[in-house]
């Protein structure tokens, strides 16, 4: 088997059909691994012929770096793969041609994600395309232990760029967004007072800064030394003006405001709140979150 593919799930019987269908025609072998979903998450995945196995939720990077040094995996590479993601048929024939012929000393490859809201792609204000490393040599990745943001980081090797790309859509409708968002803000306030914004926390992804990279040391560089709330707002400004952002319509109003403002403000609140009240149950909660992106 040349290829295994990674999908954590948590309760995704309304995006993981979806995803399996998408890959019914590369040659790879499918690793669930979930966290007691209570829906009908396992039944679809075993009907689909997935390998399924169960593990407790700590985090999204303790999960896939248990599932990395855990599951039977034989294949040269591996993938990893959200329940609400998809493979496009081109970039699965790209798979199938260049996995074979890479060179040795290329050990990762990044793909670039399209994400869609509420049925449009959402393709301005600096989101598209995201390049995200989710394609490594079997046995030269781990996942970075962090509460938000973890990317995959080689331990050797240089990357490469496919073409095509990957389909991110959550099928589970604005108010479970909405929910998932504010435990993303839960487990950014995690890495923040772990420190996670340190100095010197920078990504090298195969021996370059990605694009990760090089967000990462504008948050913790520029945005993170702004002003609370106010640079929630710039950050908006910038990201729909400047960024393109009102060409997504409606849709992509809706999805920049919530995602660049709403969100981003939610976290200098709860910053806010967490300086004003040290010890508030929060900070150490740790209460289950959403393992979907």
């Amino acid at each position: 088997m040349l290829l295994s593919i990674i999908i954590l799930t948590y309760n995704e019987s309304s995006n993981l059909p979806k995803c399996l269908i998408s890959l019914n025609s590369i040659d790879a072998e499918i690793f669930i691994v979930d966290s007691a979903s209570t829906d009908e998450t396992v039944e679809i995945a075993k009907k689909a012929g997935c390998q399924v196995f169960t593990h407790s939720f700590e985090n999204q990077a303790k999960q896939l770096n248990w599932a990395l040094g855990n599951l039977p995996i034989r294949s040269s590479w591996i993938m990893r793969l959200d329940a609400d993601e998809r493979l496009t048929p081109e970039l699965i024939q790209e798979l199938q041609q260049k996995l074979p012929q890479t060179p040795n000393d290329i050990t990762g490859y990044q793909v670039k994600r399209r994400v869609f809201f509420l049925g449009r792609w959402i393709k301005h204000g600096g989101y598209y395309p995201t390049w995200l490393l989710r394609l490594w040599r079997n046995g030269s990745g781990t996942c970075e232990e962090r509460w938000m943001d973890e990317h995959i980081v080689l331990s050797h090797g240089k990357t490469a760029n496919l073409q095509h790309d990957i389909i991110d859509e959550n099928h589970k409708g604005l108010t479970f967004w909405t929910d998932k968002h504010n435990h993303y803000a839960d487990r950014e306030i995690k890495d923040i007072f772990a420190s996670s914004l340190a100095e010197g926390d920078v990504l090298i992804e195969g021996g370059q800064q990605s694009q990760a990279s090089q967000r990462r040391w504008v948050k913790k560089n520029l945005y993170a030394r702004s002003p609370l709330f106010l640079r929630a707002f710039v950050y908006f400004l910038m990201r729909y003006t400047i960024g393109l952002g009102f060409l997504d319509g409606i849709e992509g109003f809706i999805f920049h405001f919530l995602q660049g403002f709403w969100y981003r403000f939610l976290v200098d609140a709860k910053l806010y709140e967490m300086k004003r009240h040290p010890q508030h149950p929060a900070k150490t909660s740790q209460a289950r979150l959403p393992v979907s992106h």
